[in-house]
């Protein structure tokens, strides 16, 4: 597995605000977005693309465009589509699916609730959406997934990371073709299985529903 994690001041300056607790909700929501468009440029690094020809004004050259079938995106609910504009404004003829997946609050094993996959991933690029890794658990379930779908190649991308997360998801995923694209590679975890110093629920603090 891949990893790797974004270096850049904009993506610094972006979570320094995000993680500021008194970060209003339309504001959280705004940098989520631009966040995942600055992370999303170094997912798609090895996009698959086919050569292409292209008449300019001027004369014929050679260009490409996004091979078929096209790349997948899948946020993982509900935080997930808090990242979901951000990537489809940098790759909008990409195809969209859905995966619910929800943590036991006490074993924080996750389970798969929804989905709304094709039937067939075959040779598909699948980019997964989940803002935080914690645990790991729900996303490493949620690329299981995808294989099993028969994708081969998945590119996961989180806002926050842990070390537990990463060492989870290195752990599951083996010598399969993946890619993790961090935000940022935080301290660890609390007693509670929340990423410090992290951003608290970031579905929460996406949807207004933060105490």
């Amino acid at each position: 597995m891949k990893v790797f994690v974004a270096e850049h001041p904009l993506i610094t300056h972006k979570l320094s605000v995000l993680r500021d607790h008194k970060t209003p909700q339309p504001t959280f929501k705004q940098l989520i977005e631009e966040l995942m468009t600055l992370l999303a440029y170094e997912a798609t690094r090895e996009v698959r693309v086919t050569p292409t020809t292209v008449v300019t004004p001027v004369a014929t050259t050679t260009g490409v465009k996004l091979s078929e079938p096209l790349p997948l995106i899948v946020p993982i609910l509900r935080a997930g589509l808090g990242m979901l504009e951000g990537m489809t404004r940098l790759v909008p003829t990409a195809e969209v699916g859905f995966l619910g997946m929800v943590r036991d609050e006490e074993t924080h094993e996750p389970t798969t609730y929804a989905e709304r996959l094709p039937e067939s991933l075959q040779g598909r690029q699948c980019f997964v959406l989940d803002p935080m890794l914690a645990t790991g658990g729900s996303l490493a379930a949620a690329i299981e997934f995808l294989f099993e779908r028969g994708a081969d190649d998945v590119t996961a991308i989180c806002v926050l990371g842990t070390p537990e997360g990463v060492e989870k998801l290195q752990d599951t995923v083996g010598g399969r073709n993946v890619k993790l694209v961090l935000g940022a590679l935080d301290e660890g975890l609390n007693e509670q299985a929340f990423i410090v110093p992290g951003l608290g629920d970031a579905g929460d603090r996406l949807y207004g529903t933060a105490e």
